[in-house]
């Protein structure tokens, strides 16, 4: 090979800059839609050229200031101007085309010419200039034809090296321009020619400059290029060249592979050797290209044994494996990961060479940990996206012939063969692979990901020996397994569940038979033997489903063609093709009828004894040991409670042998549990017979609750006392273990992905014609036939927001059809229904509406937006209303939008009350829905969104949503009008919460626990006589309990002091710990529900299935904190996002893991002075509270902005309102210290228990009232800003009660909850209250004249000589009554002075603090949404992490750069130093460097911006240099001191005195 050398150096500098050979890969960009490979980005490098000017323009004005391109109907301005740019542009272009079509004339003419050499350059470089600048408008086809014949005769001219390279320049640069001219050179012999100067490389750069030409050609013409003997040409000396220009040949094969023709010669298969040595290079995106080819070329070759075979000789398996392998170096995207499985598949299918080899390679561990580390959602993608876990399904079943299935091919039997001879391998196969297709199905997978489990499950039992099957069996629960398949509705996973219990049951039915009985799998075959089961299987109930294209054909298609093929919905019979006949492809299921009911009874009759077939005579010893103790439930329930010592000691006997026997050496099954009924009695008795009623006949008398009182109490006494002493786990662990257990194997809650490949945003006319960042739904409104009294609009087709609910509906509708023209609607505020939210007439609605025939012109071609503001409307029947809840018709974010807008007007007391009253009014007035909906004939729930009543009544009738028709179908919604209160969903409950009465009875204060508890709703979509009812109920119960344990324990103690069971008060206390609470949490239902929240629809809670609302309503301990957050964030502050438009998002806009974050509001500055801390903090809530912006603080006179300052601002503003002397909070139950605070030499309140309002009277004079009201203006702000900081992700360095963050939460508090926020108060009142309960019981004894006894009972000393008066301690002001018996407390009015007592403390004294705090909050986002949380979680969400510090985790969540590392000795001295800091020192140190004292919840791991320390650099020693911080990216720049003594007094120093400015650093 000869150098160029000098000669080579000349032309370069003859040559402009940017035409030099070595800059021949920065050249042209590629014009045509070379975005197909992952090559095409590197090998082409876009440069300036008229071509692209006019989309390099519009890039630049969206791109500019990080701007997001805008709607049409905001900056028309803009686009008018843009458009006279562009219009300016094509006049130019058309000029330059003129000019350069010349230009081309005088080039072929001389070029055609027989001119001296230099004449030839000349012409050629001035070609290749035009080319590169001109546009497709400057080329016709002529032009081309005329220059193809040239430039190839000139490429073959060996006579110069430098015409060569010219003119193949010229032929790239011709491609680039225009594609088309690629069928002209190809027609000329250009691709032989290029092969040639590459066979035999003379000069380096010319043959980088033919495979730059070859790969533009293989691009339009790959046919051609195969059969010019390309692919090996391009390949011969790769290795001569660099990586860039390897990737160029390579991407010329991925071309060439991607229309390999069907038949034919396959000259490909000679490159198969250097492909796979390929493999084994660096470079991932050279591999990933490689992949391609030989994925393409194993399809193409997949029908013929041989050629797969040869294949398989050149380590093509063995390299495919160890890419799929975790270990591997080079990291392959998804979908290359995904197209190997795909090849392997292939090959084990036709070639036996290739079985052989995996099984040699031990294809099962490799695939168990595919398995092992697969993603719930990558189950549920059936939009025609492939995923892993369904290629990893297809090999599986590859790689287990059955003989049964196919009769005609040979090499079935000789696979076969090959596993019986050697059953060792398929031992070890069945050990890595049958334990994790287990596990994929019982965490919830889809229907096919179901059912090829089952398959391979199938197949592996059948190919195994007896001794093999009893190793793989021996650890994995089959029968449990198999019960809980058999809750499937689609026949075909009946049918394959019935197949393998009938190959178990024909190998080892003596070792089967007392297991399947036990877990209940016979009792599910019976079950398809009765009618009613026999109905729901029928074969027209067959899931049809969209199954993943193949991983090759995805990664080869053009990307710049739309897909012409619509989506197929075939049968599961076609869902594997290796277990189906693939010639009958049109999608009907094959299965016979009534072949599920054949083949469960066939099982049944054959391998059960008759003896057996009675239900009665089958029962396990243990489930009829359940029975008998659910009967004696049952039987006590109906007993008199006339000797309640002797019922609640029978009820403990029976539980304490239920409970042996959950501990007992025979395990109890899920079957056992449930069919005996134990769970449905234990729940009837312990709400005295108030189980599943509905809630208009839930009875709250006292005996009632009394009874289910003391019931509670026995039951909790059982499980929190350990009956072994060697044992750590309580009962209650066990129980709740065995019911988590129990709901995992019966739940079967859908997860439910949108089925929608690309979003593009959608207007919905209804409700309220606006844009939605997802698609809408087509929907007629139809009035019912036997309405007369309505209006009709079914002429109108409109399109729909699908989570809007049917309030919105019906405020849409109500002004339309109503036949007394209403044209007013009011809001919940009494302010008149918004005119943009009621469009007045229906024509808007048609014009919305007349581009949906496909299901792609319902998106419309504009900008794209964020999600707009998103209805939820959905009213949770277990939540009680609230003043704030919205009239059906308005959503929740315009009635608070009202609210806002009035509040902000109002500053006086008088405009309060009046805005109050007027509040109230509305809410008093007729609530109940005007319309009824009905969707194909069944009335809709008025909690639904459509989206959520259509999925709901698709599942009714199959187990799988089908693919895109969901969006494309136009929904006709019948109307009509409601009768009186049909169909009334916002009822005031009967049990609803009230204030404590003066004087409170026994029973009174226990109310809120247990009156409450039993007529709330679990998840509608649950039928209560499921089982899976029974189990979460009795969860949810045991949660209550666990919460209330101090409660039960410490009435328990009052009951027994009171019957003189205990004599001394010092023993009163009680000693119990709780349950954590994570052991009530479901990891299944979690991880199912935060895969839903990952779905593209997931931008409301109304986009989500059912059971994700309700169960997070009812039963939200089941969900983790962090999935909860998501929840909040989606279902709170997502719906804010949309009143405004956003300043910035990212190309998809929406972040890709949906948890909208608040940097997705517009940002508004505000100054504040830091001598004015809460006067700021107040001016700014009255102007941002309820605008949804991002707020950034700036001060006055500092320099600094941003993230920094404005934690700081909130870390202040948090430190003033915990100041003494507020009036706000209770200054006896903690201590008062003072410190100096930023601003004034006051004390901070330091609360060991926690802050916790002051009581004030209802009654006081003027100057208090004055007082009072100062009170409730700051309960107000502090609202605000605890809303505020929630919405923003703030930090706030509070420290609430934990009985104040109940009442946030809306729970009431009772005289158990004292202790937690004033101890001794609390004590002494809990003490005094044992003294009531005592004299009440010797009353009730010896009769009312034991006073004298009585008196000398309280530590011994009487009542009276405690000088107690009717007033709240510490508040003398504060009378408690003013009666005359109530001056000096005594033991006759003991008991009124701990009601009162309490009722001041806990409820009519705080009550308007509390509700002005929560019409604060309210005004940023409805405080409701907060009761998903415990009290415990909610400080957590609302001020981070508290005092813990994980060190051990620091160095991972700390970025080292700019001279620093992980090991040099500044960073080792300051961890050292951190790690020694003290408390107070550790808060001023996060101070300093992120601007709050408390890390976010996640601690360092959630800092965003990581934690980074760079070195700082000084022209001073650094022994007298300071550490400086940005606070604003969490910036440290720390000098290298000498010492580690130095660095840690200098920091300490500059912690101190840096604290309360942002100046420069």
């Amino acid at each position: 090979m000869e150098s160029r050398g000098q000669k080579r150096s000349e032309i370069d500098d003859e040559l402009p800059a940017d035409k030099r050979a070595c800059s021949s890969l920065e050249f042209r960009p590629s014009t045509s839609s070379s975005s197909q490979t992952p090559m095409d980005s590197v090998s082409s490098t876009p440069e300036n050229n008229d071509q692209n000017n006019e989309n390099a323009d519009h890039m630049d004005t969206e791109s500019e200031g990080g701007e997001p391109e805008r709607d049409s109907a905001y900056d028309s301005c803009d686009e008018e101007e843009e458009d006279q740019r562009h219009n300016d542009l094509r006049d130019v272009q058309r000029q330059r085309a003129h000019g350069d079509h010349g230009k081309f004339q005088t080039i072929i003419s001389t070029l055609r010419e027989e001119v001296d050499l230099s004449q030839q350059l000349v012409m050629l470089t001035e070609l290749c200039e035009v080319l590169s600048f001109c546009s497709d408008d400057s080329l016709s086809g002529d032009t081309s034809n005329s220059l193809s014949p040239i430039l190839v005769k000139l490429a073959k001219d060996e006579t110069s090296a430098d015409i060569m390279l010219l003119a193949i320049r010229a032929m790239t640069y011709l491609c680039d321009v225009h594609p088309k001219s690629a069928v002209y050179l190809v027609q000329h012999d250009a691709v032989a020619a290029l092969c040639q100067r590459l066979m035999a490389i003379e000069y380096l750069d010319v043959a980088e400059q033919c495979l730059q030409a070859l790969e533009k050609l293989s691009r339009e013409q790959p046919l051609a290029c195969l059969q010019a003997g390309t692919i090996m040409a391009v390949l011969n000396y790769i290795d001569f060249f660099s990586t860039s220009i390897q990737r160029v040949a390579v991407s010329t094969v991925v071309n060439i592979c991607k229309k390999l023709p069907s038949d034919g010669p396959s000259p490909f298969m000679d490159a198969v050797p250097t492909l796979c040595n390929l493999l084994q290079y660096e470079d991932p995106q050279l591999v990933e290209n490689v992949a391609i080819c030989l994925i393409r070329i194993t399809e193409r070759v997949s029908q013929s044994s041989e050629m797969l075979d040869e294949l398989c000789k050149h380590g093509l398996i063995r390299q495919a494996t160890h890419f799929l392998s975790l270990n591997t170096r080079t990291t392959l995207s998804q979908p290359i990961h995904n197209g190997l499985i795909g090849l392997l598949v292939k090959l084990s299918s036709g070639s036996v060479v290739a079985f052989r080899t995996l099984y040699e390679l031990n294809i099962s561990s490799i695939l168990k940990d595919l398995l092992s580390t697969y993603d719930l959602s990558s189950t549920h993608v059936v939009d025609g996206q492939s995923n892993q876990v369904y290629e990893v399904l297809k090999l599986l079943n590859e790689l287990l012939p059955t003989s049964a299935r196919d009769q005609d091919a040979p090499q079935l039997s000789e696979k076969e063969s090959f596993l019986i001879n050697q059953p060792e391998l398929l031992q070890n196969f069945g050990m890595d692979i049958l334990p994790l297709l287990i596990q994929v199905v019982n965490s919830g997978a889809n229907l096919y990901i179901c059912y090829g489990c089952l398959s391979v499950i199938n197949k592996l039992i059948c190919l195994s020996t007896s001794d093999t099957l009893v190793e793989m069996l021996k650890n994995a629960n089959m029968s449990s397994f198999l019960a809980g398949v058999f809750t499937r509705k689609d026949p075909h996973v009946l049918i394959s569940t019935l197949q393998i219990a009938e190959l178990i049951l024909q190998k080892f039915s003596d070792k089967f038979l007392d297991s399947f009985i036990k877990e209940g799998v016979l009792f599910a075959i019976d079950a398809l033997l009765t009618p009613e089961k026999c109905s729901l299987v029928t074969l027209n109930k067959c899931s049809k489903l969209v199954f993943p294209v193949s991983s090759g054909a995805r990664l080869l298609s053009d990307s710049n063609q739309k897909s012409a093929s619509k989506e197929v919905l075939r049968c599961l019979c076609y869902a594997f093709p290796s277990s189906s006949p693939s010639g009958s492809e049109n999608g009907s299921c094959m299965l016979e009828k009534d072949s599920v009911y054949n083949l469960a009874k066939h099982v049944r009759y054959k391998y059960f004894a008759p003896d057996i077939c009675d239900p009665e005579t089958s029962l396990t010893d243990v489930l009829q040991k359940l029975r008998t103790f659910s009967a004696s439930l049952t039987d006590l329930m109906n007993m008199s409670l006339d000797a309640p010592d002797q019922h609640e000691q029978r009820f403990y006997g029976i539980m304490n042998q239920v409970m042996e026997k959950l501990n007992g050496a025979e395990p109890i099954s899920t079957f056992e549990l449930i069919e005996s009924g134990i769970l449905k009695s234990l729940m009837t008795y312990l709400s005295n017979d108030q189980y599943l009623k509905q809630k208009g006949e839930h009875v709250a008398a006292k005996g009632d609750i009394y009874a289910v009182e003391k019931r509670f109490e026995v039951f909790a006494k059982l499980l929190f006392s350990s009956p072994d002493p060697f044992s750590e786990d309580l009962p209650i662990l066990t129980l709740i273990r065995r019911l988590q257990s129990s709901l995992s194997t019966l739940e079967n809650f859908p997860v439910i992905l949108s089925h929608i490949p690309k979003q593009r945003n959608s207007y919905a006319t209804v409700p309220h014609e606006r844009y939605t960042a997802y698609p809408c739904m087509r929907a007629r409104f139809v009035r019912d036939k036997e309405e007369t009294s309505l209006g009709d609009c079914s002429e109108d087709v409109f399109t729909v927001d699908p989570f809007s609910s049917l309030d919105a509906f019906e405020e849409y509708l109500w002004p339309k059809v109503n036949a007394k023209g209403t044209s007013c609607i009011k809001s919940a505020t009494g302010v008149e229904g918004q005119a943009g939210c009621l469009p007045s007439t229906a024509s808007s609605s048609q014009g919305g509406s007349q581009d949906t025939g496909e299901p792609e012109s319902m998106s419309t071609d504009l900008p794209e937006l964020k999600a707009d503001e998103v209805n939820l409307t959905q009213p949770e029947t277990e939540q009680e209303p609230s003043l704030e809840q919205a009239i059906p018709g308005t959503s929740l974010d315009e009635t608070y939008a009202d609210t806002v807008e009035k509040d902000v007007e109002a500053h006086s007391e008088e405009d309060t009350k009046m805005k109050e009253q007027d509040h109230v009014s509305c809410v008093n007035k007729d609530t109940s829905p005007k319309l009824l909906f009905y969707l194909e004939g069944k009335q809709l729930a008025r909690s639904l969104t459509l989206y959520q009543a259509i999925l709901q009544q698709q599942m009714e009738e199959h187990e799988i949503v089908i693919g895109s028709k969901l969006w494309s179908k136009m929904y006709t919604l019948t109307y009509r009008k409601a009768v009186g209160q049909e169909g009334a969903h916002k009822g005031v409950d009967p049990t609803e919460k009230s204030a404590v009465s003066d004087k409170a009875g026994m029973h009174a204060l226990y109310t809120s626990l247990f009156s409450s508890m039993f007529p709330c709703e679990l998840a509608s979509d649950l039928e209560k006589s499921s089982p899976i009812y029974d189990v979460v109920y009795l969860l949810k119960s045991l949660e209550s309990m666990n919460k209330f344990i101090f409660h039960l324990m410490s009435r328990q103690r009052i009951c027994a002091f009171a019957e003189g069971k205990i004599n001394d008060l010092d023993t009163f206390q009680v000693a119990v710990t709780p349950v954590p609470q994570n052991e009530f949490l479901s990891s299944k239902l979690t991880e199912k529900l935060e895969q839903q929240m990952r779905d593209g629809l997931a931008v409301s809670v109304g986009g989500m299935p059912l059971w994700c609302n309700h169960l997070m309503a009812s039963c939200p301990f089941m969900f983790s904190f962090e999935v909860k957050c998501k929840y909040f964030r989606l279902a709170a502050i997502v719906p804010l996002l949309g009143q405004f438009p956003s300043p910035s998002h990212s190309d998809s806009g929406i972040p890709s893991d949906r948890r909208l974050s608040s940097g997705s509001l517009p940002r508004q500055k505000f100054l504040v002075f830091r001598n004015r801390i809460l006067d700021s903090a107040a001016q700014m809530m009255d102007l941002h509270a309820y605008q949804k912006v991002l707020i950034e603080v700036e001060y006055d006179e500092e320099v600094g902005t941003g993230l920094g300052p404005t934690l700081e601002f909130y870390t202040l503003v948090s430190h003033e309102f915990q100041k003494s002397g507020l009036g706000m909070w209770r200054e006896d139950g903690g201590s008062s210290i003072t410190g100096i605070s930023h601003a004034e030499d006051t004390g901070i309140l330091i609360c060991p228990c926690g802050l916790f309002p002051r009581p004030w009277p209802s009654t006081m004079d003027a100057s208090d009232g004055t007082r009072l009201s100062e009170v409730i203006k700051k309960f107000e702000l502090l609202g605000k800003v605890v809303g505020k900081a929630l919405q923003d992700g703030r930090v706030l360095d509070l420290h609430f009660s934990k009985a104040f963050y109940k009442l946030i939460l809306g729970q009431d508090l009772d005289i158990y909850d004292i202790q937690s926020f004033d101890p001794v108060l609390g004590r002494t009142l809990l003490e005094f209250k044992a003294l009531v309960e005592r004299k009440r019981f010797l009353e009730s004894v010896h009769g009312k004249n034991i006073a004298s006894e009585f008196d000398s009972c309280f530590r011994k000393t009487r009542i009276e000589d405690l000088c107690l008066d009717f007033t709240l301690p510490g508040h003398p002001d504060f009378v408690l009554a003013s009666r005359f018996d109530h001056e000096v407390v005594n033991s006759m009015n003991l008991e009124d002075y701990v009601s009162l007592m309490t009722d001041a403390t806990i409820n009519s004294g705080i009550f308007r603090q509390v509700e002005a705090f929560k019409s604060g909050f309210n005004q940023v986002f409805p405080i409701e949404h907060l009761q998903i949380f415990t009290e415990e979680e909610l400080e957590h969400l609302l001020c981070g992490e508290r005092d813990s510090w994980a060190f051990n985790e620091l160095l991972d969540h700390i970025k080292f750069d700019h001279g620093y590392t992980a090991s040099s000795p500044p960073i080792v001295n300051l961890l050292e130093v951190i790690h020694e800091l003290d408390q107070e020192l550790r808060r001023a140190f996060l101070q300093f460097v992120t601007g709050a004292p408390r890390l976010p919840p996640g601690g360092f791991a959630s800092l965003n911006p990581k934690l980074t320390i760079v070195r700082k650099h000084s022209s001073n020693t650094a022994d007298l240099d300071l550490p400086s911080v940005m606070t604003c990216a969490n910036y440290l720049k720390l000098p290298p001191y000498s010492s580690k003594e130095k660095m840690k007094e200098k920091l300490v120093y500059a912690i101190k005195e840096g604290q309360g400015s942002f100046h420069l650093s």
